[in-house]
């Protein structure tokens, strides 16, 4: 019995939505500063969130997708580098990438000249943390990025390093 509930709190904490260290409300109330260039479209092509504006990319699903690679749109070059090295949108490197877009991929990539076609940015790193807590909602893939697919595709070695997501 008591195997059995410990397996039980195991995959139920799997299956629980990631969580996230800022405040969704005041992320929601942020995010209206976002909805200017970026709308949160489902698989459907329901609005969920913003107002359907094009100029940045859609944001349904980031958080666990490689940095760069949402279909046709049209990214800079240096992003589009850093999605060729495998970098996938997480929590840290959401709340970098907002607070000032340009330093993130020059430090990301080790370029100063890199560059981001994103020139807002967020205030503070709570304010980043509060709109990742957001939009973290409409990430449904987000927990399994993080885990590979096939249990066979783990490093065999323990101390081997694992893939990066980004700094």
């Amino acid at each position: 019995m008591k195997s059995t509930l410990v397996l039980f709190a195991v995959l139920a904490t799997a299956a629980a939505p990631a969580f996230a260290a800022g405040d969704a409300t005041k992320g929601e109330a942020l995010f209206k500063q976002c909805q200017t260039c970026h709308s949160v479209m489902d698989d459907t092509g329901k609005v969920v969130a913003g107002k359907g504006a094009k100029t940045g990319p859609n944001l349904y699903g980031v958080f666990g997708r490689v940095v760069g690679s949402y279909p046709d749109f049209k990214y800079g070059d240096s992003i589009v580098a850093a999605g060729k090295t495998g970098l996938v949108w997480d929590e840290a490197s959401f709340v970098d990438y907002v607070q000032d877009p340009s330093n993130h991929w020059k430090t990301v990539l080790g370029d100063k000249s890199a560059k981001s076609k994103m020139m807002f940015k967020v205030k503070n790193a709570a304010a980043a943390e509060d709109v990742y807590a957001y939009l973290i909602q409409f990430s449904p893939n987000a927990g399994a990025a993080a885990a590979p697919a096939d249990p066979a595709a783990a490093p065999a070695d323990p101390a081997a390093p694992a893939p990066a997501t980004t700094p």
